[in-house]
């Protein structure tokens, strides 16, 4: 009864205002759902792959496994929002049952099983994860049913083949549902060697073997796309080639410990300020499940060395890993494997107070009210958020009613979508064309360096329009109609290259890898207008930019900031703007340089040169 009673809360707690709150659709979420209606339909991607193993979108390669299960769904229900969050919400619930279930089978006590599934259920980090529609929405179940799976094995002293296929299945699931997997998959299998006192060498490399056939795909695919799943992480990692191995590991164990901060953990939560799944400023863990999980590897590890709680106690550990190896600071979704491994090691203290006296019940009793009461301040929090204009803004919205639904109204065809670099806005087009049954030959994906044609209906992300008739905004949305086509560029005569740059506030000391604006004051001494850009991508486009120099002059970074002019600057005119410059990684005595250059060209105007000490 207590059961059923946690799990009709639990329905009701993740299952309201699904669709609104949060309100609109996420970019990423409007990706990964068109792409599953795609696969329901034709078995092709957006590019027209047939079957991917992963999805191209947006410079980078998303994870199978929930694309192809809200594919599965799509089959059956038709493309909608309401299915596509239903998913998530079920893989919530389904992660609290099974730490429910897990917590049983190792204490043998049903009470301490609702009490884990209970802290799991009102677990912010667990329930924001369930509210989008992402590949790491379902890796907490992932990761719960894996390890449901190695505490079958851990009690065995020989496996059989029922453990081991279930076990390596899982640990490819892990693998293949999330980015993160693909490192954290094989420390948990590297993990199981705390079992071979047990269970002996055979059985361990058995599920070593199974779970390496299932890697052969990932394999494949890398052969064939070299480069393609560390793309991404080539940009938000901190390890490049000049670092050395010991600045290599200092920045390792600097963002490990950046990643274990408990003022993140329960109080202020996630600091990136692009995390969509997060309500800024909220906790991301409740104080009493942290307190017991604290308690709990105390009593694993000072009374209880069974290799079970070693494991688990090792998962934690690791878990933090795939995070730490990136410049994102506490990013929920690298550390979503966390909230797990705390919630579990909560079980053994739960017991350890159900079996003390009365004083220890009363406590229990204290922190499972604490869980309720934060539990539902979070759940109020939570709601409030959902008309936040930062949250009306992450999620698109107003795109359906101010941007899209007036584009359809218009009479022009085709509608022309055109973006800018790394804001792919065309996706939340074709998302919302597919949920009303509009057919795509209404429009035309223009690539970056192609202009719509005048008189044309055209929704863009772009954020400067020399040429347009704007209907509509809705940032970073802009529906516009093409006034006149843009000005044809050409590379400027050497002549043009003339200029003087003033630097009002010259750094003299910054840190390493520490991002800075410098403002610049930059006169045209030529003869020659220099064009402000029409777009953000402009081809030819005029620049300021800057590089480092070594203390001998030898350039050291290439190529670091841009800035480009955003308006014309006629001959005599200055133009100030401000340069955003990214220090270098290593201490020492450098030069920044700075001129003023054209895209795509060879040429630049005399630089500017200031001494600065990199700490």
């Amino acid at each position: 009864m207590a059961f059923l009673f946690l799990l009709a809360g639990g329905i009701f707690l993740y299952g309201r205002h699904v669709t609104t709150s949060p309100r609109g659709f996420f970019i990423d979420e409007s990706s990964i759902a068109y792409n599953a209606y795609l696969i329901s339909q034709t078995g092709r991607d957006e590019h027209g792959q047939a079957w991917p193993l992963y999805f191209r979108a947006f410079g980078e390669y998303k994870n199978p496994v929930y694309i192809y299960l809200l594919a599965a769904i799509f089959r059956l229900t038709g493309p909608s929002i309401l299915a596509a969050r239903l998913l998530s919400v079920t893989a919530g619930l389904m992660t609290a049952i099974v730490l429910g279930v897990l917590s049983f089978r190792i204490t043998r006590r049903r009470s301490v099983a609702l009490f884990v599934m209970f802290s799991a259920l009102l677990t912010p980090w667990l329930f924001e994860l369930s509210r989008v529609v992402l590949e790491v929405s379902i890796y907490p179940l992932a990761l719960s049913l894996f390890l449901l799976c190695a505490q079958r094995v851990a009690i065995r002293s020989k496996w059989s083949r029922r453990e081991i296929v279930p076990l390596a299945l899982t640990l490819a699931l892990l693998t293949y549902t999330y980015s993160i997997g693909r490192l954290l998959a094989p420390l948990l299998g590297f993990g199981l060697l705390l079992f071979v006192r047990r269970s002996g060498w055979k059985s361990v490399l058995s599920a070593w073997a199974l779970y390496a056939v299932t890697l052969a795909p990932l394999a494949v695919f890398k052969l064939r796309n070299p480069g393609a799943l560390t793309a991404r992480f080539s940009m938000i990692t901190y390890f490049k080639r000049e670092n050395s191995l010991a600045q290599s590991v200092l920045d390792f164990l600097r963002h490990y410990a950046a990643n274990i901060n408990p003022w993140r953990l329960l109080v202020k939560g996630d600091p990136n300020s692009f995390q969509m799944a997060h309500v800024e400023g909220t906790e991301l863990m409740l104080l009493a499940t942290v307190v017991l999980a604290i308690i709990g590897i105390w009593i694993v590890l000072r009374k209880d060395h069974n290799p079970w709680w070693l494991f688990i106690c090792y998962g934690l550990v690791v878990s933090i890993i795939p995070a730490s190896l990136t410049q994102e600071t506490f990013h929920m979704l690298h550390l979503s494997p966390a909230p797990v491994f705390l919630l579990l090691l909560s079980a053994p203290a739960v017991a350890w107070f159900l079996a003390g006296n009365q004083r220890r019940r009363v406590l229990l009793i204290v922190l499972a009210a604490l869980t309720l009461v934060q539990g539902a301040t979070f759940q109020r929090r939570y709601a409030a958020s959902a008309d936040s204009v930062r949250r009306l803004h992450i999620f698109d919205a107003q795109y359906p009613n101010l941007i899209f639904a007036p584009a359809l109204a218009d009479p022009r065809r085709p509608i022309y979508l055109s973006d800018a670099l790394g804001i792919p806005g065309y996706i939340q087009a074709y998302w919302h064309a597919a949920l009303q049954g509009v057919p795509l030959s209404n429009f035309v994906h223009l690539p970056v360096e192609d202009t719509p044609p005048t008189g044309a209906i055209v929704i863009t992300t772009r954020d400067i329009c020399a040429s347009c008739n704007i209907l509509a905004e809705s940032p970073p949305y802009t529906l516009y109609v093409a006034a006149r086509p843009e000005r044809a560029r050409t590379p400027l005569p050497e002549s043009a290259f003339r200029a003087e740059i003033r630097v009002a506030n010259p750094p003299t000391h910054l840190s390493a890898g520490e991002q800075a604006t410098v403002q610049l004051s930059i006169k045209n001494t030529s003869d020659v207008t220099w064009r402000g850009r029409d777009w953000d991508a402009d081809p030819l486009q005029i620049a300021a930019g800057n590089h480092w120099l070594d203390g001998q002059g030898k350039i050291v970074v290439n190529d670091d900031g841009r800035a480009p002019f955003t308006r014309d600057v006629r001959p005599g005119e200055t133009i100030e703007i401000p340069l955003i410059i990214n220090a270098p990684s290593r201490s020492g005595n450098y030069q920044l340089e700075i001129d003023m250059f054209q895209e795509g060209g060879f040429r630049g105007s005399p630089t500017v040169r200031l001494p600065v000490v990199i700490r």
